[in-house]
């Protein structure tokens, strides 16, 4: 067994080094690229003539509606055309945006009020802070079918969890527009990272008479969209691999934009993209796997560990019916069952780290400075033999000798060669397993884990806001990101208690969520960890200052400027 895993890699290693002798290129598995934060605001050199910058997604757009966004390539748009309330600053801290400076709290820390600033659509039309409730009320409302309002306003937002179940009218949510400058939002409970939320797309506003005017061409193209960031969407025709971003001269602070137009265009193929990067077609390409080894001593290569954690999903009920992966045993048995450390040091080697986690390491610290990571430690480890055991009694269990599962995989050649090192990895060490791949574009694995028509999905999941709860509360019972039919009723509990009666007690709600976590992975096996995701990237040396995020939108282009190009 042994020498068959040696000999694989080896042949993977032999395959990737042939492609890249042919044509070179690399990416990272979902999505964006990465970069370095930049130090200031300050430029620091002359700026070129052309601010113009050009880049690279390996997934298209699945949908620009602010209300049904729930992937990556959406938010990190959204970041860059649209505001809320806050932003993330160069330092990843939640700053004033469209607030003019930090809201009023009341002393129970139920209710904040904002004044917003003056500012444009990109209409010329003025945001206002019923643009705001009607956003914030778009996407709680069942009638949308948002997978985030619920999601991140539920048990937050006074009366969102009655709306979201239909029991009560969206007219009811706590956010009220005073006036037209003065937003005020009522809470459940205090919440310790509502600051940060207010960073994030599902906390944008909408324009309810364009959204109106538009009906079900809303969103469908950059035509029918308008923008309040710092710049606008255009050349977007709803499905396409090609999209362009131009400065948006009705932005707030539209003189502190350099760029003039950012062009981005979908390319699944590492080769390609490191070709495209070479011939100084793209500014910008992401390394892995042989790719990142060849590039590894570069002198623009910039590396970053991202609190981003891939895992498998599995799902217990495939279309409404139970499957293997309704038996714990077999479930431990997949998420104990394959090299992770291979796996990262040979098909992705791009500095990620074996997860054997959910809430990744270097993320969220508590108030002595301890990460949350040194609570649990690694919780689910690689044992090929202890998983052979657990899988032969799964069997025993289920009255059968053998199971044939599929794993749903992106179709980027990082995505597929990893999917064909997992398969190879459980079929190995799983005697009587069967693994089926299947690859599918990125919106199309979105549609099929909303109908859970899959069995085991490779998925990855960033936070939202900077606090472990972005991750502990996805799989609790009904959540819009479980879709694999886990329930676990002391983990809901859990997961409920840090957010209620533990919210202002820091040490305790620590450790709920622990346990939560520990429910999650050691107990139940509900998924299965791969990975903690590192990034590695070549960057032209003219580009400069674009701002890499832990949570929310991946990047930030509005203090980005090309100079000695």
């Amino acid at each position: 067994m042994k020498n068959s895993k040696i000999f694989w890699l080896l042949s993977l290693v032999l395959v990737l080094s042939a492609f890249l002798a042919a044509c070179g290129g690399g990416d990272t598995d979902t999505g964006t690229d990465t970069t370095d934060d930049a130090e200031g605001t300050e430029t620091a050199g002359d700026l070129d003539s052309e601010q113009v910058l050009n880049l690279m997604e390996t997934a298209e757009i699945p949908t620009m509606d602010i209300s049904l966004a729930e992937d990556a390539v959406a938010f990190n748009i959204f970041n860059n055309v649209n505001e809320g309330l806050f932003r993330l600053d160069q330092e990843n801290i939640a700053k004033p945006a469209l607030a003019d400076g930090e809201p009023e709290v009341s002393e129970d820390g139920l209710t904040y009020t904002f004044k917003l600033r003056d500012s444009n659509w990109s209409d010329g039309t003025p945001v206002t802070a019923n643009d705001f409730v009607y956003s914030w009320q778009r996407s709680i409302d069942p009638d949308t079918g948002s997978p985030y309002g619920a999601y991140m306003m539920a048990g937050s937002i006074v009366n969102a969890t009655e709306i979201a179940a239909g029991e009560m009218e969206v007219s009811e949510l706590g956010v009220t527009a005073v006036d037209d400058n003065t937003l005020e939002v009522k809470l459940e409970r205090p919440v310790p990272y509502f600051m940060s939320l207010m960073s994030f797309p599902t906390f944008y506003p909408q324009n309810e008479a364009f959204v109106t005017e538009k009906g079900d061409a809303y969103a469908s193209n950059s035509e029918n969209l308008i923008f309040n960031g710092p710049f606008t969407l255009t050349d977007w025709d709803g499905t396409g691999l090609t999209w362009k971003m131009q400065k948006n001269p009705e932005y707030w602070d539209a003189e502190t934009v350099k760029l003039e137009t950012i062009n981005v265009d979908v390319v699944k193929e590492p080769a390609t993209a490191v070709n495209l990067y070479n011939s100084g077609e793209k500014d910008r390409a992401g390394l892995s796997g042989e790719f990142a080894r060849q590039y590894a001593n570069d002198e623009n290569l910039i590396t970053d560990l991202e609190p981003t954690v891939f895992y498998f999903k599995l799902n217990q009920e495939r279309n409404g019916e139970e499957n293997a992966l309704s038996n714990v045993n077999i479930r431990k048995a997949i998420a104990k069952g394959f090299n992770k450390q291979d796996l990262v040091d040979v098909v992705l080697a791009n500095g990620s780290l074996p997860a054997n986690y959910l809430v990744p390491t270097e993320f969220t610290i508590d108030e002595s400075n301890a990460d949350f990571r040194e609570v649990n430690g690694d919780l689910i480890e690689f044992d090929a033999e202890e998983a052979a055991e657990l899988f032969a009694t799964g069997l025993e269990e289920l009255g059968v000798e053998e199971v044939t599962l599929e794993i749903l995989g992106g179709d980027t050649e990082t995505a597929k060669n990893m999917d064909a090192y997992l398969k190879e990895q459980l079929e190995t060490n799983l005697e009587g397993l069967t693994i089926n791949l299947k690859a599918v574009p990125f919106g199309v694995r979105l549609e099929l884990d909303e109908s859970q028509d899959y069995d085991i999905q490779t998925a990855g999941w960033g936070p939202d806001y900077q606090d472990p709860m972005t991750f502990i509360d996805l799989f609790v019972t009904g959540s819009a990101q479980n879709k694999m039919s886990y329930s676990n009723p002391e983990y809901d509990a859990l997961v409920e208690s840090a957010k209620g009666e533990l919210a202002t007690d820091p040490a305790a709600r620590w450790e709920a969520m622990a346990q939560a976590e520990k429910i999650l992975l050691e107990d139940d096996a509900a998924i299965a960890p791969i990975y903690q995701r590192g990034a590695m990237a070549l960057q032209q040396p003219y580009v400069n200052d674009i701002i890499k995020h832990t949570f929310g939108g991946d990047f930030s282009y509005k203090w980005a400027y090309i100079s000695g190009k």
